[in-house]
Order: C-alpha cells, then structure tokens, then sequence
C-alpha cells in the first residue's frame, strides 16, 4: 500500500508576493496619478491663455454686419438715389419638413417666376438645415400681406426685410448716377488687391458705374460687427457683443434735377446728348444721355432677357454719350481756332479774307469745298464765325499746320480725359503726326490738315470735351475741371469739392479771347448768325456756335442730300452757347445723332436749357376747386 504525498503550501511566501504585486500596482496608480496631474497642471495652468483662445474660438463667432449705404441727392437737395426695405421670403429647411412641398405650396401661393424653386432647392443644397435660405427677394406688398395670413400653415418660413438700392427717377439720371449690382468674382478680386475686402464682409451690392462706383468708399461705409455664442452645431445661442457699422457718407451733387428733367424731355429719347456746367467752377449742373434704361432692373438683378436686349440695342443705350460718345467737333471749335489764329499771328482782327465756294491747297487741284455752295465773300474772324464760313478756316488751318493745332487744342481738353468724377471717359482724338503713324501707319498730309480746320477727319470728342473747352473760352483760358459731385457729408460736416484754379492756355493779349467770345456773339445776336433764329428775343445775352459734323464722307462731286441717305448716315448735329454773355452762369453743350444741321435742329435745344436754367419757371397754377354738390350748395346759402 502507497503513501499518498500531502503538499503544504507556503502562505507566508504566499503573502509576500501578493504584497509586492500589490505595491508594484500601486505605485504604477501613483505613476499614472501624478502624470495625469501634471498633464493637467499644464492644461489649466500652462497653456491656460492658448487653450481658452482655442475655446472660445470654437464656442464664439464675429459675424459682420453691413453699413448702410449713403445717400445722394441733388444740388437742392432733392433725393437722388435711396435705400428701400426689399421683402424676402425666407425658410428654415430643418423646420419646414417637407421643403418640396412647401416651396410647391407658397410659389403657387404669391405666384413667383418660373424657376424659383430649382433656384432655392440648389440653394438648400449649399448651406446648413438650420440657416434660411431666400425662396424670393423681391416680393411685392400683395405677396407680403398673402403670405401674413397664411403663415402659420408654413412652419419655418418668414419674411424678412433687407435694404436695397433704390432710384427714383428711374432712368432719369442712369449715366450720371450709374447703379450698384451684387458683388461678383471680378470685384472680389479688386477689393482684395485693395485690402477692402474685410470691409464687404457682410455686404452684398457695390457700385458699379457712374457715381455709385466713383465715390464708392465714400457711400459704402465701414462693416460692424457682433459677437455670438454658437452651440457645437454652430446655432446662434446669444449675442455676447454688438459694434454697429459706420453708415456710408451722404453726398450732394452739382446737378439740379429740375435741368436734368428738361434734358431728358427735350430730346425726348433720340440719339444724343445735353451737358450743361457752370464754367467758372466746372459743375456740372445737367448730364444727359440718351437713349437711357432703368438701373433699378440691376440692383435687383436684371434677367438675361433683359440684359440681352440692353447690350444688342442698335440705340446703345448702355454708352454714356457725354463722356463716351465721339463725335467729330465740327463748327463748334472755329472760335477756339481763331485764339489760336489770333496768338499766332496768322490773322488779327481786321485781316480779311475772300471765302468761295472752295479752297484749295496751293499746287493742287483737290477743292475742299464750303458748306454754302456760292462761298460767304469777304471775311474777318467776327463774321467767319458768325457765318461758320469753312473756307476762312481751312485757310487758317493750312498756314498754321497740323503741329500748332494740336498743341493748342490739347490744351483746351481735346484728346484729353476731362478730369470729370466718372470712371466711364474715353479722350476721343486729337490728331497729330504721331497718332497717324501709330494709328494707321502712314505719315501726316497736307489734306488732313484741312479738315481738321473744320473740326472734321480724324478730329473727334465728347461733348464733356466740348463744354470743357467753352468754358476755357469764357474764362480766358483758365482750366476748368467738370465735376458731379458738390459736397459730402458725414458726422464730421461738409467737405467741399476741389475745384482747379489752374491755366489750361496763356495767350499774348486778353482781348484774343474776347474775339472768340464776340464772334460767338454773332453767331446769335448777328444779321447773319446760325443761331439767330433758335435765340430770338430772348430776354438775356447768349453766344453759341452751330456745327454740323459729317458722319460719313463724300465724293469731290457728290451734293449731300439727307432724304436719300440712310438715317445712320445723316450728319450729326451740334451746339454750344454761354450765357449771359457778361458774366457766364452756364455752358451748354449737346449732339444730335444724324439729326441733320446743327443751327436748325440742335440750337432750339440748347436755348431751352438756357431758358430753364436762366429765366424764373413759370408759374403753376393753383387746381381748380372741385364742384360742391347741389345739397352743399344750399345748405351754405342757408
């Protein structure tokens, strides 16, 4: 029989190794314990600064907030140009449930365009469930008022009100004022390289001609902003802080609606254009071109039918004619070119002249004809330019050459920018050799001296260029810059326009410039003037000058007869007058598209403007009061 072997355990050794494994144990706890403190020790205490920026940069957000934009308004006063509340129709897409069937719902609701829904569904797609989104913007107060008693059928969906640009009158001032659009990829770009995009943070429109783009840092203001606390879904809990924006300065403008209105109903929507200034200061107190549009349709967001019909219009109603519009000058600058004549001792007052029916260049048989088929006769500089004899001047212009008269006609503003507040200006042309040769590669002529004479051939200006140019007439020969603007006002007061005190021209004796102003004179007040009929009896003393520009060219033989020549070939006509002659207030100058000549069909227009700027307006008579019915009647006897 085996014995059985009974092992004893040790639990003396036993406990020993459970202590170790223990206190092994516990000081890893310790290790582990003391780190962890430390760790976050160097949290809270450490990088405390780094780490509550970090907070509250995920727990805080500046949200920008737009300026209100300046206003502009007239010389008098007058609202130009203003902020309307535009309503919109917005929906919060987490809140409305079935988005289709609401949008189905409220476009068959306040009868909204086709393709709105495609629109606000796209837009859906691009912003967070919990951010509305614009259904329609431009809803009408009908649409408002549908809406308001149905809305609680529409969960989510509100009307909110935004400020929008807004123009009275319409296309009254397009040119002159321009418009503001929606910011797009281009002006993004610019504002950027500019380092003004931080401004337009919460700013939907800029401007985009005219006025509304000149002054824009004027008008736009400086962005606030607000600082709100957002949940980890980024929803706006509260508004910790609030900077409003600094509204946009308002500005007041040289032009005085009541001229510009008179502009617009004298040329009625044909092809041309009316400037008229102060030509002591250079405002401009009427800019009109026409045919013109609506800039509302832009500010809103004009449709491509729209757009489409605007750029393909043969009328080109998107050109502003008064700073964009080339036109040969014509008759208009024979007074400029006798200052020029007289300083350079090719004529002086009493030199005389026998104009025929043509000139001709000494040694050639080219006739460079008239534009009165048996001549004028015998001609000083007065009655040169009262009769707009084109002979005389095509005499004066051989014995002077082409180098003589650009420098001088450079210095009136032709082929210059004017210096007008619009960025949209082109310089027309003043020729000279070196633009031949650049331009066409071909050296200068003789022949092309003589109908620059005239204010024809490669000659051509705006009518800016024009007004500009009489007015260094009237002011003997100090530079004269046109300007829109007058003043700006903010919180600081008004702030005046600058106006340039410089001298465009120096000429040897005054009186040169009185002979220019004298045969203007003429041109009205003379036996013979081309405007003597538009300007009769009127009760102040005017001087204006005719021209007639020749839009396509003639043969040697060729008679021009306007009935048989398309209208888009017919000649353009042209006019500029100051008045009163003594003391200038105003310079009027205008073009007439292929309106024929310039004595006939532009002179009335410019007298017009004269009379409306220089005569009281006539008198408006009270409304006749209404009838009193028969009971009334009786019951006053009694």
């Amino acid at each position: 029989m085996l014995k059985q072997r009974i092992e004893m355990r040790d639990h003396s050794a036993e406990g020993n190794l459970f202590f170790r494994r223990t206190l092994v144990a516990y000081l890893g706890m310790l290790a582990l314990m003391l780190v962890l403190l430390g760790n976050l020790y160097y949290l809270q205490v450490e990088s405390f600064d780094t780490y509550q920026t970090r907070s509250n940069d995920n727990r805080i957000r500046v949200v920008p907030v737009a300026p209100p934009r300046g206003l502009i308004y007239d010389a008098n006063g007058v609202l130009l140009a203003e902020n309307r509340p535009v309503y919109s129709l917005e929906i919060v897409p987490e809140e409305a449930g079935d988005i289709d069937k609401m949008a189905d719902d409220l476009i068959a609701l306040l009868g909204l365009p086709e393709g709105t829904k495609e629109k606000f569904l796209a837009e859906v797609k691009r912003q967070r469930r919990f951010k509305p989104v614009s259904l329609y913007e431009k809803l009408t107060e009908k649409q408002v008022a549908l809406f308001s008693v149905d809305q609680h059928n529409y969960p989510g969906a509100s009307i909110e009100a935004y400020l929008k640009r807004y123009y009275p009158f319409g296309d009254t001032l397009t040119h002159a004022l321009g418009y503001v659009a929606k910011i797009n990829t281009r002006d993004v770009e610019r504002l950027e390289k500019e380092e003004k995009l931080a401004n337009y943070a919460a700013t939907k429109d800029i401007g985009k001609q005219g006025v509304e783009k000149f002054y824009e840092d004027e008008l736009h203001g400086v962005a606030g902003y607000q600082e709100v606390e957002v949940n980890n879904r980024g929803r706006v809990v509260r508004t910790l802080k609030f900077q409003p924006p600094q509204p946009g300065k308002d500005i007041y403008l040289n032009i005085d609606i009541r001229l510009q209105l008179k502009a617009q109903q004298l040329l009625d929507g044909r092809r041309g254009a009316i400037v008229m200034m102060d030509p002591k200061t250079g405002a401009i107190l009427a800019m009109e071109s026409s045919p013109s549009y609506d800039p509302n349709l832009f500010v809103t967001g004009i449709s491509t039918a729209n757009y489409s019909g605007l750029l393909n219009d043969p009328a080109r109603p998107l050109v502003n004619r008064t700073t964009q519009g080339i036109y040969a000058p014509a008759s208009t600058v024979k007074p400029l070119l006798s200052v020029m004549g007289l300083n350079e001792g090719a004529i002086t007052p009493q030199y005389r002249y026998f104009g025929g029916p043509s000139f001709s260049i000494p040694g050639t048989t080219k006739k460079f004809r008239d534009w009165r088929r048996w001549g004028h006769g015998w001609l000083d500089v007065y009655r040169a330019i009262e009769v707009s004899a084109d002979t005389y001047f095509y005499d004066l212009a051989y014995r002077v050459g082409i180098d003589k008269i650009h420098e001088y006609m450079t210095q009136f503003g032709f082929g210059r920018y004017s210096g007008v507040d619009l960025y949209e200006e082109t310089k027309g042309v003043m020729p000279s050799r070196d633009w031949k040769m650049a331009r066409w590669r071909q050296p200068w002529y003789q022949g092309d001296t003589i109908s620059v004479g005239i204010g024809q051939g490669y000659w051509s200006s705006t009518p800016i260029q024009l007004a500009k140019a009489i007015s260094i007439l009237t002011q003997n020969g100090h530079d004269v810059t046109p300007h829109l603007l007058k003043s700006t006002v903010s919180l600081d007061g008004t702030v005046p326009a600058p106006i340039n005190p410089n001298v465009a021209l120096k000429v040897k004796h005054d009186s040169y410039w009185q002979v220019g102003r004298d045969g203007m004179w003429r041109v009205i007040n003379g036996h013979e003037g081309t405007g003597r009929r538009a300007f009769a009896n009127t009760p102040y003393v005017a001087a204006g000058k005719s021209g007639t520009a020749q839009v396509v060219g003639l043969k040697e033989n060729q008679v021009y007869n306007a009935a048989t020549t398309k209208v888009e070939h017919r000649d353009n006509a042209l006019f500029v007058a100051f008045a009163p002659f003594d003391a200038p207030k105003a310079v009027v100058a205008l073009v007439l598209e292929n309106a024929g000549g310039g004595s006939a069909m532009a002179a009335p227009v410019a007298r017009h403007m004269l009379d409306a700027y220089l005569l009281p307006p006539e008198p408006q008579l009270p409304p006749a009061p209404a009838k009193k019915p028969q009971s009334e009647e009786v019951a006053s006897h009694e």
